[in-house]
């Protein structure tokens, strides 16, 4: 199971300024779902290592906030300015 390039592929998905949420990419791994709810958490931190990276953007209710910031609360992901072609 590789979280990031699942977030990388969901992205690669949709048109450039969409975003995903990060259950999305966790129902993706799993779909039963006490399994995608246990994934939650590791899927935060892997995107919050690709915020990093500047891969992804991270954003919270349509702000743009740095990793250390979306510790809580919902968030979505969207394609930074590193992101893959």
């Amino acid at each position: 199971m590789d979280i990031a390039a699942t977030i990388v592929d969901l992205l690669r998905e949709r048109a450039p300024n969409a975003s995903i949420c990060p259950s999305d990419v966790a129902r993706a791994l799993a779909s039963d779902e006490r399994a995608w709810r246990a994934l939650m958490q590791p899927v935060r931190d892997e995107a919050v290592a690709l915020a990093r990276e500047g891969c992804i953007v991270m954003t919270q209710r349509s702000r743009e906030v740095g990793p250390d910031e979306a510790i809580h609360g919902p968030i979505r992901l969207r394609r930074g300015p590193a992101f893959p072609h």
